[in-house]
């Protein structure tokens, strides 16, 4: 069932003279997903798994490397979806810490879990001293991509990418990812993949095969764009923190992510109340969820993460529109701040 694209939609394969082929069923794996798999680990420098989601990638890391009663160190600032899913998991025996991620992780903790730049604090982790722990690292780089940071070549067991984002690149596709650079947990986690059937569509593995295509061009781009505009929200009376990790000197962020920052920055505004009267009043730049898009996304965090975060903070993602209309356009809706 191949179409003329190369996409494979078959659910089940003929056995070859009574044996199993290289596909039999596509809970299992299918050609469509693994040829995206390839692509993705050549870029990551390791064995790469697609699963149904972000977050499905992420259960998928807790159920195959952790076990009940183990401790999971958690970056502080990182996605607050991470925090939800330990919480929803703590009956069956999940528990997690928090730690500042530009340190080491504590003793005693079974696994550590980074992520870079922290989302939507914007802090980037000390991976080396992760990676020094004697637990397994995960390392979630959805907004870096492999573009800016490939972890893995710095002691990283694990890299996550929640693909809906930069790789997928178009709010088109429902995706996430795992990177190994250990062949024994790739298979361990590949059969909690193939158990709970949380692998990823051929549509979907079709989908990030396109947009690889364009990740480094789009990527630069944002990188370019986000500093730029970080730097002027700095300045701007309105405005009372913004985060970027380009904004100031960061050894951290200059040390893994050599070639660019990234596309998303958050900056405060007063208060929950301002904050819904910048995003309410944007024109070209989209008011809605998600990040990592060919299209400018804003919104504010508070609605979602409560007093994890500022109340006026607000989550920009930068998308591939040109500097100064996308500062003309938060130029003015800061004016309703």
């Amino acid at each position: 069932m191949t179409d003329e694209t190369g996409l494979d939609r078959s659910t089940r394969w003929p056995y070859v003279h009574g044996e199993l082929g290289p596909y039999s069923y596509s809970r299992f794996d299918h050609p469509t997903g693994v040829a995206a798999e390839r692509a993705l680990g050549e870029l990551d420098g390791g064995q790469a798994l697609l699963f149904a989601s972000g977050m499905a990638a992420a259960t998928a890391i807790v159920l195959g490397l952790s076990e009940p009663g183990k401790t999971i160190a958690l970056g502080e600032g990182c996605y607050y979806g991470t925090t939800r899913l330990f919480e929803q998991l703590a009956p069956w025996g999940v528990r997690y810490l928090q730690y500042d991620q530009a340190g080491p992780p504590p003793d005693g903790a079974d696994l550590v879990w980074i992520e870079i730049p922290g989302n939507p604090l914007l802090t980037v982790p000390d991976i080396e001293a992760a990676a020094a722990h004697p637990a397994p690292v995960v390392c979630d780089a959805t907004a870096a991509t492999p573009v800016l940071c490939r972890p893995l070549e710095h002691g990283v067991d694990v890299v996550l990418h929640s693909v809906t984002k930069y790789l997928g690149g178009h709010h088109d596709v429902l995706l996430g990812a795992l990177v190994f650079g250990d062949e024994a947990n790739h298979d361990r986690v590949k059969a909690t993949r193939m158990q709970t059937g949380a692998i990823a569509s051929p549509d979907s593995a079709w989908l990030l095969l396109r947009s690889l295509k364009t990740l480094e061009v789009r990527v630069l781009r944002q990188s370019e764009t986000a500093l730029e505009l970080a730097r002027r929200l700095a300045d701007h009376p309105r405005v009372e923190v913004a985060r970027y990790p380009g904004l100031g000197p960061d050894p951290l962020a200059e040390q893994y992510m050599a070639g660019g920052y990234g596309g998303l920055l958050s900056f405060d505004v007063a208060d929950a109340d301002a904050a819904r009267r910048v995003e309410s009043a944007t024109r070209l730049i989209a008011n809605a969820t998600s990040l990592g898009g060919v299209e400018s996304t804003i919104e504010g965090r508070f609605r979602w993460e409560g007093d994890r975060v500022p109340p006026g903070l607000l989550r920009l993602s930068v998308g591939l529109e040109d500097v100064d209309t996308l500062w003309g356009d938060l130029d003015q809706a800061l004016a309703n701040a």
